[in-house]
């Protein structure tokens, strides 16, 4: 199983399950190498999600546009019929799988109650990441979630006890320090990141809420998979069950007044579908990632994820028009990302190396002086 605070999606995760091929084999699709096709899902995973949602949340609508409570109860039963169809397989058949999850949910009460935990928090993040959405642009949105890195990382030091390196600490600051500089407040001849439409402190609020319920959830859950030999799709499942559980609750708590008047599925469309299958199926191209490529893969789809949800919110949503200081930030969250991720690249490192070989007093310098 791999840490959860290494893939901290925006979703939890549906698999830290990485497996390499049985025959040594090269897996491979129509002739691609499966590195690149899982590449190039998580790339269009990313910024699809964004978009739609984006896009369903201020597209006009003749009637109530749908309410997000709703919309993350579906998306929940869609990752409980996915995981269950993975524990099949995994099991040889579906009635093995059924067996499975009875025997599960039978064990433990106090096991059961340790997973509604991170279930709870998942439903908070989920109904945040549309109020975030709904109220700044996706490259902004997109830019700032970044920072479930800085709270998954500062949650684990304190929770778990891990220690991270300077260079991780650095990469955090610079992370900081590039989110800082996107929100820093423009004038009114500046061209504003935040859409006509939305408030600024309330999808800012609502983002930086679901990266803490983010990192608080994804730390809580590695901390509990250590405990347990469960398989991975069975505990999909109970997050997922619960998930769905709870935001079924939250649907009739928060709106049950406009549920009752114009329908569960009230402003339902192809579009809003679509937004609740890429939620649904974000975890498992992230665990496809994980399985056929490497982390280095990983960051560089995610940079160019990011770059690519910028250009397309700023020219095609036309919701902003990124400015220096929204740039410089940017190019700040890339290399933060990158380096939390991995490291500082080898040629540079060979390159601080000479440099301070090569500094007087050093003790290359003073071994060269003593042979002198």
């Amino acid at each position: 199983a791999l840490p959860i605070s290494a893939v901290a999606s925006g979703s939890y995760p549906a698999a830290y399950y990485m497996m390499g091929s049985e025959d040594g084999a090269v897996p491979s699709m129509c002739g691609i190498p499966m590195k690149w096709v899982s590449l190039l899902m998580l790339v269009a995973q990313t910024v699809s999600v964004v978009f739609a949602m984006r896009l369903s949340r201020t597209v006009a609508t003749d009637g109530p546009r749908y309410l997000n409570t709703t919309a993350v109860f579906f998306s929940e039963v869609l990752k409980l019929a996915c995981s269950f169809l993975f524990l099949s397989k995994e099991q040889g058949g579906v009635t093995e799988a059924a067996q499975v999850v009875v025997k599960t949910f039978t064990r433990s009460g106090s096991e059961l109650i340790k997973v509604s935990v991170p279930s709870l928090l998942y439903t908070v993040q989920n109904n945040l990441l549309f109020v975030s959405l709904s109220n700044l642009s996706g490259a902004v949105y997109q830019v700032t979630y970044q920072l479930k890195i800085l709270t998954t990382a500062v949650l684990s030091v304190v929770i778990l006890g891990k220690a991270l390196g300077a260079t991780k600490w650095s990469a955090l600051l610079i992370l900081t320090a590039g989110v800082a500089l996107i929100q820093l407040p423009r004038g009114e001849s500046s061209a504003g990141s935040t859409p006509s439409d939305g408030n600024a402190a309330v999808g800012l609020t609502a983002v930086l809420s679901a990266c803490v319920t983010s990192g608080l959830a994804g730390v809580y859950l590695e901390k509990i998979l250590k405990q347990t030999d469960s398989s991975i799709w069975m505990r999909n499942i109970q997050l997922a069950f619960f998930g769905g559980v709870l935001a079924l609750i939250g649907c009739f708590m928060q709106d049950g007044q406009q549920i009752a008047e114009h329908g569960f599925t009230q402003g339902y469309s192809v579009l809003v579908w679509g937004v609740i299958f890429l939620q649904a199926v974000g975890g498992l191209v992230v665990a496809a990632v994980l399985k056929y490529a490497d982390n280095i893969l990983k960051c560089f789809g995610n940079a160019l994820s990011i770059v690519i949800s910028c250009l397309m919110s700023a020219v095609f949503l036309q919701e902003f028009e990124p400015d220096l200081l929204f740039v410089l930030g940017t190019m700040l969250v890339l290399v933060a990302t990158t380096l939390y991720s991995i490291g500082v690249p080898a040629p540079v490192m060979r390159l601080l190396d000479k440099k301070d070989r090569a500094r007087p007093g050093s003790p290359a310098d003073s071994s060269l002086s003593a042979k002198v």
